[in-house]
């Protein structure tokens, strides 16, 4: 039986669901002619700053592809270098792309339609904003695998669908670290000058960065956090597959993390429909349960399958493959609560870092910065132990296989996760519609828990990277003949340092280009507060379109720098006289180690920023326009690019740089 027509299939079925509910946003009603006014300029916006992205990323791919074309054809005898790896890199990136116009497209629909829906009950408005991230949580997993499932189809070599990762995480770096450069240099201005200097309340309608903010909530909350988690969980399946060809596993071992994924789409869907709540009950609960039931599936197929297709003996078995998978999904579940108790208020580390607001800005800092470092902790020992149980009992495949499972039930991750930002937006558009104050109430609420679904999806994102990478490093090694990283030999070692410092570099390019926008951002909204006479009184209009030209230009112009590092780096040390594929092997095993663990600091670090100026917000601490509040905004704009474009970034960084090295292994030996 050809197993591998179930994947393209599942994906099919993705896609499918995903234009139901998008027909089904568009039926509900848009609100009020301001209202949808304001929402066409979100969606404009959003999609001019897409197009110009994608039409920057077309030179890279194009670029790249010649290249994998000719040294593939230079190199004959290479499995995983071959002409067809740079269609499969073509497939990869085109994709990801599409995955990322569909979701945010429909996600500019919601935003609106929740806001209206809000007017009437909190239950309806979370439906609309749980359908609109739906459809980009099944977008990422359809596109995912039928792309994957097509170029396995097409050809017979499975190391090509090497390219398709590679395609996959070239797309996700530029994507998240070009739409999260937008989204806080307009966030950071917009806080900085409107709520600081002007006193007025987010969002609100006088401030001329009021726009850009929200189609930043797009640009990078959806469409860069999908891409990321699109690569996460192609490149988790391609890790899965690489192994198998690698332990010469056979046709069965191959296609087993696709009919996981498969498998795992179903129970997705399965589990959007146990998303329900009445009228003012816990909405964190209601997403929660979707989620349980889809791991839940996801687990019980994974055992027939795996049992079914695996030996019962041998060195790889089907029931060692199992226990390795549900390990992944075990820590990614751990991981989720984790991050959960380190961002949300509902928990100490938070309320902690709001009560430092009240000495001022320095301690706020100080407490948010701590917070992140000791949140690293318990993410690490989660992934060390999924690391140690799915090695003891399927080998190194088995630590693909815990990526599998962790990632298996991305379609409802990247759901609760896109709903944050349109829940976002929704309250945005309900301040500058000048709508009851309970609808911005409600949005409020829901955008809370959002606050917390977004943090749990990049610690699932990030968890999932280091078990990635080290399944893809597995693979790369016995690509490139290594048998062994010797850490006495004094290349490796050096391997070692470059790698572990590149995050760190990543990381400042990625936060001074955040600084050097907001900075543009900042002079602008100054600028026309001065010198456009009537907006405090609301008598005149700002020049949105002006803030939004800044972020974007911004955005596109800073993205290529650190994504073009990710590319390069290892490929310059692989070809390095005197470094080699030894060193290459240090530089990965560096990269992977620090970058997780900055990676998790970060986006925590962020996440408890954000939340402990919500919870002051919310009437600790003296409130909105408190010396607190003051200290908890200030607090919030370092943890902005913290959270929202260096953190995630990294995830996909050492992945894409690990992608890289398995791509041209063969011309390092």
């Amino acid at each position: 039986m050809n197993f591998t027509i179930w994947a393209p299939l599942a994906g099919a079925l993705a896609l499918l669901f995903a234009f139901y509910l998008s027909q089904r946003i568009s039926k509900q009603d848009p609100g009020t002619p301001k209202m949808q006014e304001i929402a066409a300029a979100i969606h404009e916006g959003a999609m001019a700053f897409l197009f110009r992205e994608y039409k920057t990323l077309v030179v890279f791919v194009t670029v790249v592809a010649a290249v994998i074309f000719g040294v593939g054809i230079m190199t004959p005898g290479a499995e995983s270098l071959q002409p067809e790896t740079a269609v499969a890199f073509i497939i990869g990136a085109c994709c990801s792309v599409l995955a990322g116009y569909i979701g945010m497209n429909v996600a500019t629909k919601a935003n609106v339609r929740t806001a209206n829906a809000a007017q009437i009950s909190s239950n309806k408005a979370l439906g609309i904003a749980f359908s609109g991230g739906a459809v980009m949580g099944m977008s990422v997993v359809g596109l995912g695998l039928l792309g994957l499932g097509i170029v396995t189809y097409l050809f017979d070599n499975p190391s090509v669908v090497n390219g398709f990762a590679l395609g996959a995480s070239s797309i996700a770096l530029f994507a998240r670290a070009g739409g999260g450069i937008y989204t806080k240099a307009a966030d950071v201005g917009a806080d900085l000058v409107g709520k600081l200097e002007a006193g007025i309340p987010e969002d609100d309608p006088r401030n001329p960065a009021v726009i850009a903010d929200n189609v930043g909530d797009n640009v990078g909350d959806v469409a860069g956090m999908g891409a990321d988690l699109f690569e996460s969980y192609v490149g988790s399946i391609i890790s899965g597959m690489a192994l198998a060809v690698a332990l010469g596993l056979g046709r069965n071992g191959i296609v087993l993390p696709l009919l996981i994924a498969a498998a795992g789409i179903v129970a997705s869907v399965i589990g959007t429909f146990f998303v329900r709540t009445g009228e003012g009950a816990n909405a964190a609960k209601a997403l929660n349960m979707g989620t349980y039931v889809s791991a839940i599936l996801a687990v019980i197929a994974t055992y027939f399958l795996s049992i079914n297709l695996l030996p019962s003996t041998g060195k790889v078995t089907g029931m060692g493959a199992f226990i390795a998978t549900v390990a992944g999904l075990a820590a990614g579940v751990a991981i989720g609560k984790i991050t959960e108790y380190y961002t949300s208020s509902d928990y100490n580390p938070v309320k902690e870092v709001a009560k430092s607001s009240q000495t001022g800005t320095a301690t706020n800092i100080i407490s948010g910065i701590s917070t992140g470092m000791m949140s690293t902790a318990l993410p690490v020992i989660c992934v060390v132990f999924a690391i140690l149980i799915s090695y003891k009992f399927a080998g190194l495949y088995g630590i693909a296989m815990a990526a599998v499972g962790m990632l298996s039930t991305t379609g409802m991750v990247v759901a609760v996760d896109a709903y944050g930002p349109v829940a976002d937006n929704a309250g945005g558009i309900a301040e500058m519609a000048g709508l009851d104050p309970t609808v911005r109430k409600v949005t409020d609420a829901l955008d809370s828990v959002g606050n917390t679904t977004a943090a749990i999806g990049k610690g699932f994102a990030i968890g999932s990277a280091a078990l990635t990478a080290l399944a893809l490093f597995s693979a790369y090694t016995a690509a490139a003949g290594i048998k062994s990283i010797d850490l006495m030999n004094p290349k490796v070692v050096a391997g070692l340092f470059i790698g572990a410092v590149l995050p760190f570099i990543f990381s400042a390019m990625t936060m001074s280009a955040v600084g050097r926008a907001a900075f543009q951002m900042i002079e602008e909204v100054r600028r026309q507060f001065k010198e456009i006479p009537g907006i405090m009184e609301g008598t005149a209009k700002p020049d949105y379109a002006n803030c939004v030209r800044i972020s974007t230009a911004a955005a596109i112009h800073e993205m290529v720098v650190p994504g073009l590092m990710a590319v390069i780096a290892p490929i310059f040390v692989g070809l390095m006289p005197g470094l080699g594929k030894e060193a290459l092997g240090g530089m990965l095993a560096g990269a992977t180690a620090a970058g997780f663990v900055l990676a998790v600091m970060m986006a925590n670090a962020g996440g408890a920023w954000d939340n402990a100026k919500k919870y002051i917000e919310g009437g600790i601490y003296g409130g909105k326009g408190s010396p607190a509040h003051t200290a908890a905004v200030n607090g919030d704009t370092v943890g902005d690019p913290f959270k929202d474009t260096s953190g995630p970034s990294i995830n996909i960084l050492i992945k894409l740089m690990t992608i890289v090295a398995l791509v041209f292994a063969p011309i390092f030996m």
